[in-house]
């Protein structure tokens, strides 16, 4: 199920600060590809202006492969200014 980050950060983006909109099942089931696209669209629906912590849902579980992890680390890495 895909929520509308983009709504609820219109609705609440103001006041609330969002943590952890990225699936631990899709981690586990998806390419580092797919998560590294999941992490794109995540980020762009709630990280404008801030108020956004890029982190699993849950806890990262043994079942997500090494290559995923790394893949959240890369999108989550903001380049030096």
């Amino acid at each position: 199920m895909v929520s509308d980050l983009a709504g609820l950060k219109r609705r609440f983006g103001q006041r609330l600060i969002f943590c952890g909109a990225i699936n631990g099942r899709q981690l586990a089931q998806a390419t580092s590809e797919q998560v590294e696209r999941e992490i794109e669209r995540v980020t762009g629906a709630l990280a404008s202006g801030g108020g956004d912590v890029l982190a699993s849902v849950h806890t990262i579980l043994n079942d997500v492969p090494a290559e995923n992890i790394l893949a959240l680390a890369r999108a989550a890495r903001v380049p030096p200014t």
